[in-house]
């Protein structure tokens, strides 16, 4: 049998898949939100420690870890990671093993990714004690990545450069849970295959008066009106339309009484991307647009655009060796071309900034199902038999990219 027939043949036991299930439910049952995530931290450090795996915690602002294991070579090192923070958001799924934390629940699969990981790093300190794994692998349990930056803040304390782990990076692979995949199936695609994420601003100043004479004050809540619907030309006019790009007002605040013009009006919503030209136009029309039609009504806008996530891109080289590795592992009828890109951003972005680095999808639709819920659903769940394939995928990409 040849080294990769082998690999083919690897499988989870039935004992350590209940056992992932059985820490996934427990990650699900006590979700916490981004840079709070000590119970989660605490948790990924004991299957660590109970695999023989090293790691340093404490990153990223206290819940960070990075974890790794040395190869027969001293060469540089496969990267993967998962995400481990949860969303704020109250559960509505009613599963035995749902939320215990008001508020907050894994609506985006986070608890998964990190069963994933945790699988994979148990059956890698297997073949590294067997003398099977050449190429040394670091895994990166990042915290906040609904909002808060973690990847950025877990490159920015070394976790790819060897100042943590006695390794660097070469390549770097992660995963997410996908609604929109069959159970089984994974997909990616070369290029930008998630969306820069930014947030706008917009305060708008007027003069308050009474509601019956509004010629005596300046309304700041008709001026906030026409910018929402002067920010969508934006997209429809400005941005060439081959070019994807979203400007969303999601936000728009004023007043406090049925007979009272206030004396301001606050905006505020996401603008997506997936070029960085693109991204400088929102950027400015927003500002130009916000205003112009605030001084036509004789009021003033003061805009405060922040850039977020960048465009998570894959990198050619790594995303065809995830398409040869993934082929061979889960089948190529299991393999699918993303066609184009989604408009939700991933600060797995920061990785492919700094290394060559492919994010991939891992279909989550129960078999028979049309539908499921959709991410950030206070109604969904990761698909527990979707953990098999993900760890088979990352300990694969350890052992062979």
């Amino acid at each position: 049998m040849t080294h990769a027939d082998s690999q083919t043949k690897w499988h989870l036991d039935d004992r350590q898949l209940q056992r992932l299930v059985e820490i996934r439910h427990d990650l699900h049952a006590h979700p916490e939100v981004g840079y709070e995530e000590h119970r989660t931290s605490k948790a990924i450090q004991a299957e660590l420690t109970d695999a023989g795996v090293e790691h340093v915690a404490g990153l990223a602002g206290g819940t960070g870890v990075l974890a790794w294991i040395p190869g027969t070579s001293t060469g540089p090192a496969i990267g993967l990671r998962a995400d481990i923070d949860a969303l704020p958001i109250e559960e509505a799924t009613g599963l035995p093993w749902a939320s215990t934390h008001p508020g907050q629940m894994h609506a985006c699969g986070h608890d998964g990714h990190t069963t994933v990981l945790l699988g994979a790093a148990r059956a890698l300190a297997e073949e590294a004690t067997a003398g099977t794994l050449e190429r040394p692998v670091v895994m990166v349990f990042q915290p906040a990545e609904e909002g808060g930056g973690g990847g950025e803040r877990m490159v920015q304390d070394g976790c790819l450069d060897g100042r943590v782990a006695p390794f660097s990076v070469e390549k770097m692979f992660g995963l997410h849970g996908w609604p929109g995949l069959d159970a089984g199936i994974v997909g990616t695609k070369d290029g930008p295959l998630l969306a820069a994420s930014d947030r706008f601003e917009i305060i708008i100043e007027g003069e308050g008066c009474h509601a019956a004479w509004p010629h005596s004050g300046r309304d700041p809540i008709v001026a906030a009106a026409a910018t929402v619907a002067g920010l969508q030309t934006i997209v429809s006019r400005n941005v060439d339309p081959l070019d994807a790009a979203v400007v969303s007002v999601t936000v728009l605040e004023s007043g406090s009484a049925f007979n009272v013009i206030p004396m301001s009006a606050r905006l505020g919503g996401t603008a997506r991307s997936l070029r960085a030209e693109i991204q400088d136009l929102i950027e400015a029309r927003i500002t130009a647009v916000a205003e112009s039609i605030a001084s036509a009504h004789d009021c003033k806008a003061t805009v405060r655009y922040n850039r977020g996530y960048p465009v998570t891109e894959n990198h050619p080289d790594a995303t065809n060796r995830f398409r040869e590795i993934a082929r061979a592992e889960v089948g190529a009828d299991r393999l699918v071309e993303i066609d184009r890109p989604a408009m939700g951003g991933e600060d797995f972005a920061y990785y492919g900034q700094v290394v060559p680095a492919c994010f991939f999808l891992l279909g989550q639709r129960p078999t028979g199902e049309a539908t499921m819920p959709e991410l950030h659903s206070p109604r969904y769940d990761f698909n527990d038999s979707t953990i098999e394939t993900g760890v088979r995928l990352f300990r694969r990409l350890a052992m062979e990219a």
